[in-house]
């Protein structure tokens, strides 16, 4: 007779609830204390699975792909990425020393609007303005920039040393996850866990960043066509924006649509960037990027949101930047803890899971299954549905 198992009682939940809540805010508390250390590791793994999904995409080439040895792709996405940083860096450090010389200039032109401004609500309004505006020290707000592109510069070499040494940690994780767990079984599910979230961070950086190029380089088109200033600088700005969900996109079209409306005299130039990027920025939002992405991250728009809120508050921009990829993590990693994975299911877009993240049946999760030998390596997901909770 097969032992009888007993349900747990109120006392077992309320222990679970506790448990549930300490370990949560420690872990917030550590997230939010130790954002000196964690965000420049964060910004590093980061650039890791850019690099990883740029070499993938140098092995798949047609014809040449399957020749390219593995350290001459690695070489090429590690250029690739690179390159693309540094000359992000050069346009916003040439743009910034521009944007300093034609400040008196845009100054004249603020008054001429809020002079206009006041004549149609009233003065008070463009006074408040007026009163910051004359408050503010561009010297001091020239030294701030220079002592942050300072900080950013240390914390770039920080995170570059970071990368190197992960690339170089790359091939060996598999076998040191073998050699930490002494179960079989634990090894395999660890793998597969890493090679979960391998794949879908791949998937997300690689789609991400050729959709938020392809939104800078339209947008960019625009901006020349009516002369904007500054105009690589608003392209390097919708391309990073692009990256933060939801709110991204419409802070990267009201930024130079506002610069459009203190550069020109009319409100032609200043509708043209507001409709035309707007048009940009709903169709490749709302067309291209769930075609490419699809069912990939399996996030609900609401836990997007969420995520979005939770990261920006605890690591500021940074967090924006990094909310979704992050949140992907912890639902995979969830996903294959039993006591979390209601918490995976309410998280997923439609309470279904991945494959490596499917709800299984006791006699299924017996079963071992096949993982790849490296972390990265490409495996087609599937999709399962949640069975009945009786």
């Amino acid at each position: 007779m097969s032992p009888k198992h007993e349900e747990p009682g109120p006392a077992t939940m309320v222990r679970a609830i506790r448990d549930g809540l300490m370990v949560g805010v420690l872990a917030v508390s550590l997230l939010y204390f130790g954002a000196g250390f964690l965000i420049p590791l964060a910004l590093a793994f980061f650039l890791y699975v850019l690099i990883i999904a740029v070499s993938n995409r140098f092995s798949a080439l047609p014809l040449v792909g399957p020749y390219l040895p593995g350290w001459l792709t690695l070489a090429l996405g590690i250029v690739v990425v690179m390159a693309g940083m540094f000359a992000v860096m050069y346009v916003l450090a040439d743009q910034a020393t521009r944007f300093l010389l034609k400040l008196p200039g845009y100054g004249d032109r603020l008054e001429q609007i809020l002079t206009r401004v006041a004549e149609l609500v009233g003065s008070q309004i463009p006074d408040v303005i007026r009163d910051q505006l004359a408050s503010l020290d561009v010297s001091l707000i020239a030294y701030s920039a220079f002592g942050g592109a300072r900080s950013f510069l240390s914390t770039f070499l920080l995170i570059s040393l970071y990368v190197i040494f992960m690339l170089a940690e790359r091939g060996v994780i598999a076998r040191k996850i073998e050699l930490a767990a002494t179960d079989p079984e634990l090894s395999r599910e660890l793998r597969r866990i890493m090679s979960d979230i391998s794949l879908s961070l791949q998937r997300y950086v690689g789609v991400k960043t050729f959709i938020s190029l392809l939104t800078a380089i339209v947008c960019y088109g625009v901006y020349r066509a009516l002369n904007l200033e500054f105009a690589e600088t608003w392209a390097v700005l919708t391309f990073a924006l692009n990256f933060i969900p939801a709110i991204g996109s419409i802070i990267a079209v009201l930024l130079p649509a506002l610069a459009a409306l203190v550069q020109f005299d009319t409100l032609g130039p200043f509708l043209v960037v507001l409709l035309g990027t707007g048009i940009v920025q709903f169709s490749i939002g709302n067309f291209l990027d769930p075609a490419l992405i699809g069912r990939s991250l399996n996030l609900s728009t609401l836990m997007v949101i969420l995520a979005l809120t939770f990261w920006a508050g605890i690591w500021g921009i940074i967090g924006a930047f990094l909310s979704v990829p992050l949140t992907v993590c912890l639902l995979i990693v969830f996903s294959n803890i039993p006591a979390a994975r209601p918490i995976a299911i309410l998280m997923s877009k439609e309470g279904t899971l991945m494959s490596g993240q499917s709800t299984r049946a006791p006699d299924d999760a017996a079963r071992p299954e096949t993982a790849p030998d490296h972390p990265g390596e490409d495996r087609k997901p599937t999709v399962s549905s949640v069975p009945p909770r009786t």
